[in-house]
């Protein structure tokens, strides 16, 4: 496909460098000279300086031929404003990053309106994830696929849980559980493992199921899965608005800690249910007068990934709660796993996830659609959902008789309201809903997973 894309800043950056390699023709506009030269030096893109509102920018960057534009500047109405060209002045798809809350309201009436494919909020996509982990502790991360009725849940092996030194067909033939076990990372490793294969501590293991039989899984590994109650967010910028909003309406007891005076009052407005404390969040009496040892779930949001970092390990060495991180700059996250913190989230990862996945279903040509994508362990493996639209190598076929590549596995099939947790004899049919969990990436259809 040939893409534009307008605005080289954290996720315009992390957007080339997913989408480099899966044979699109990209074109990055930036006003900043030396950014566009930072993509352009490093990978395979072409790029301009000026203005991507501007039509004669536009017309350069090639906006009649453009399949997709995904605008991604820092104003929000420069976003827009350029999607709105690109649509009068090309025949392309656009995506557009709206972060202010004003507009959280009105997504679908400016989506309808203005012609968009879709707006994305880095924030919002955030603080749903923190969200989902909240309320389920026990994961570091959690995918879901299947509008919420299948989830991919990412969790730690510790000393005290069953699974340390445990063979995985047990969790089959003894245990009796209903969960596919479909990736595991340890230490630099990622593998996709057999019925033989033993789990070590501190193994992160990913699990595929219902939320209700993951958490019978859950319980009879013996690892709790209480939801929070209460929660402590340190920086009260728009992230930690748009989390407190969703804690907030499912009754979780709310703090935020700010230390700008304006801000705070602000936020008071806004969340009146939430207690807002004006104050320096990484000044450990603060915390500790706040209840920092008794609460059930912490995020570190500040602007600064140091500053997140030292907060979660302050804030692991006083409570037991939930932790997570945010975290910017996805380089650091070669060293994290050895900070040993909870769990972290990547507000561009997660942007750019929404959007590859979205420039991956737009080929009509293909027997499916990407209907979920997610990058895992730092893009060493995928996680993907297809909606098989039509008859083709893999339909009709026992799974059993199928050769699939290697390192990849057919993880659930979802048929209508059936949820299917597939064995051999199981085969794929046109409708179904199929996540796949691979080390290959770039899958595009669902006749990918088979051998060449």
């Amino acid at each position: 496909m040939n893409i534009i894309i307008v605005g080289c800043g954290k996720v315009g950056s992390t957007l080339v460098e997913q989408l480099n390699g899966e044979n699109h023709d990209i074109v990055v506009i930036d006003v900043k000279e030396e950014k566009v030269k930072s993509i352009t030096d490093e990978l395979d893109a072409m790029g301009i300086v000026g203005n991507g509102v501007n039509h004669e920018t536009l017309q350069q960057a090639g906006i009649k031929r453009a399949d997709l534009l995904i605008a991604v500047t820092g104003s929000d109405e420069q976003n827009l404003l350029c999607c709105v060209i690109a649509k009068k002045t090309g025949n392309c798809k656009t995506i557009a990053r709206v972060r202010n809350p004003i507009y959280s309201t009105e997504t679908a009436f400016l989506r309808e309106e203005l012609g968009l494919a879709m707006i994305i909020n880095p924030e919002q996509t955030a603080s749903a994830e923190i969200a989902r982990l909240f309320q389920f502790p026990t994961a570091v991360k959690i995918d879901t696929f299947s509008k919420g009725r299948i989830e991919l849940l990412h969790f730690r092996v510790t000393s005290e849980c069953l699974l340390n030194n445990y063979e995985l067909i047990h969790i089959r033939t003894t245990l009796k559980c209903d969960v596919l076990v479909c990736m595991v990372r340890r230490g630099e490793e990622v593998l996709i493992p057999r019925g033989d294969f033993i789990f070590r501590e501190d193994d992160v293991v990913a699990i595929v199921s219902t939320p209700a039989k993951a958490s019978d899984f859950f319980k009879k590994i013996g690892i709790s899965t209480g939801k929070i109650r209460t929660a402590m967010l340190v920086g009260g910028g728009t992230m930690a608005y748009y989390l407190a909003r969703r804690l907030l309406d499912v009754g979780v007891e709310t703090k935020i800690v700010d230390q700008d005076p304006v801000r705070c009052e602000h936020l008071n407005e806004l969340l009146p249910k939430a207690k807002i404390i004006c104050g320096d969040g990484t000044d450990e009496k603060i915390l500790l007068q706040e209840g920092l040892e008794t609460v059930d779930g912490f995020a570190a949001l500040t602007g600064l990934d140091e500053e997140n970092i030292l907060l979660s390990l302050m804030a692991k060495k006083y409570s037991p709660a939930k932790i997570v991180t945010k975290i910017n700059r996805v380089n650091f996250n070669s060293v994290l796993g050895d900070i040993r913190l909870d769990s972290t989230v990547f507000p561009r990862l997660l942007t750019a996830d929404v959007i590859i996945k979205y420039a991956r279903s737009m080929n009509e040509s293909l027997n499916s659609n990407v209907e979920n994508l997610y990058k895992l362990e730092e893009g060493r493996a995928e996680a993907l959902e297809f909606y098989i639209k039509e008859p083709s190598a893999v339909t009709g076929v026992p799974l059993v008789k199928m050769k699939l590549k290697k390192n990849l596995l057919l993880c659930s099939i979802t048929r209508g309201s059936r949820i299917i947790i597939p064995g051999g004899q199981d085969e794929l049919a046109v409708g179904d809903s199929v996540v796949v969990v691979t080390t290959h990436t770039r899958l595009n259809d669902i006749k990918d997973i088979l051998e060449a």
